[in-house]
């Protein structure tokens, strides 16, 4: 009965070619297959990991199929036998059927230029302290354990710690087929409100992080640029990574000068790898900054960068006096503050993509 759904998979305006999804997945077999394919280790991973996600779409297809005529065949049964208890509970797998056709509804939703690459994640306090780089370091927690979640990987980037708590800067980068897809609409200034645990009086404080997402680039993207145009500097890592991270002057800094835009790295031992690094992430922002051209929405992204306030946030975060958090541009809101902060955030993430439609 799902022929022609097989051919073409529709989903709210995004089509998965099931026929070309095989012929990818059949090339990518031959791929793995490759003694030399783990000489690259980080394009034997991508390939890895675009063979599951393929695997388990096509699998998903085949699946529904199998499903719904399985479904069809009970209420044939149940109304010929007037069994009502088979007809109820071949709805209840109709509606589970449901729930999953979403999830794959939305990906079909994740067809940019760069969705499907891996992402880094900006996290920066706004004005407020240790206040504000607590509230960072709650954010940089909700999207590493939004990640673990997916079973996507993550890796630190650059961190740098606040004077009492939390953190000054962070970037994360999570690795997984669709991640900048997710969380692109994550950019953007975040709100906090709860009774602040610094403050000895009790009061209800107000605090502001902005996050900037963008995707990491691949071969197949060319990005060039002058290096006269950029200053690099190299310094003391700080934060966590052991003793050794400390000792010598192996982070590594780089700014655009033309665009302002700036990168660093500290995760590695070696000066080099954080060069590397660096400008793979320099590579990367210019990407984005193109990409938000394109869409005609580069002044918002500088904006949100540059002016933590009340004028630019994307999600207010309530912890007090009630528990709420609502997404400002889609009016998603659930009361489970606890949750979200726990990296339940698939629901504003799906009303983003939606809302795009």
């Amino acid at each position: 009965m799902l022929n022609q759904s097989k051919a073409q998979f529709l989903l709210y305006g995004g089509v998965f070619d099931f026929d070309n999804a095989v012929d990818k997945l059949s090339e990518l077999e031959s791929l793995v297959h490759d003694p030399n394919l783990w000489n690259d280790a980080e394009r034997a991973k991508k390939i890895m990991s675009e063979k599951s996600y393929l695997e388990d779409s096509i699998g998903f297809i085949k699946k529904l199929e199998r499903d719904l005529e399985d479904i069809i065949e009970f209420i044939k049964l149940g109304e010929e036998e007037d069994d009502e208890a088979t007809v109820t509970e071949a709805a209840k797998e109709l509606k589970s059927i449901k729930e999953g056709i979403k999830e794959k509804e939305l990906e079909a939703l994740l067809n940019g230029e760069a969705d499907k690459n891996d992402c880094f994640i900006e996290i920066h306090p706004g004005a407020g302290g240790t206040e504000s780089c607590d509230w960072a370091e709650m954010l940089y927690r909700m999207y590493v354990k939004w990640a673990e979640r997916r079973k996507y990987e993550t890796e630190s980037i650059e961190e740098q710690s606040g004077d009492e708590a939390g953190i000054k800067s962070a970037t994360i980068k999570i690795k997984g087929i669709n991640a900048y897809g997710w969380l692109k609409g994550e950019s953007g200034v975040h709100r906090l409100v709860r009774i602040s645990p610094f403050d000895s009086n009790g009061r209800r404080h107000t605090s502001f992080a902005s996050i900037w997402v963008y995707p990491v680039i691949d071969d197949r993207i060319n990005i060039e640029i002058n290096e006269k145009d950029c200053r690099i500097d190299t310094y003391r890592a700080s934060g966590a990574g052991g003793q050794h991270i400390n000792k010598t002057d192996s982070a590594v800094r780089i700014t655009h000068i033309p665009t302002g835009i700036v990168v660093q790295s500290q995760n590695q031992r070696s000066q080099f790898k954080n060069k590397d690094e660096a400008w793979a992430m320099l590579k990367s922002k210019l990407y984005e900054l193109e990409l938000k051209k394109r869409e005609e929405k580069a002044n918002e992204v500088e904006a949100s960068k540059s002016d933590i306030n009340f004028g630019h946030q994307i999600r207010s975060y309530v912890l007090y006096p009630y528990q709420l958090v609502k997404d400002l541009r889609t009016e998603e809101s659930t009361s489970d503050a606890d949750g979200v902060l726990d990296g339940k955030i698939d629901a504003f993430l799906s009303a983003f993509l939606l809302n795009k439609v």
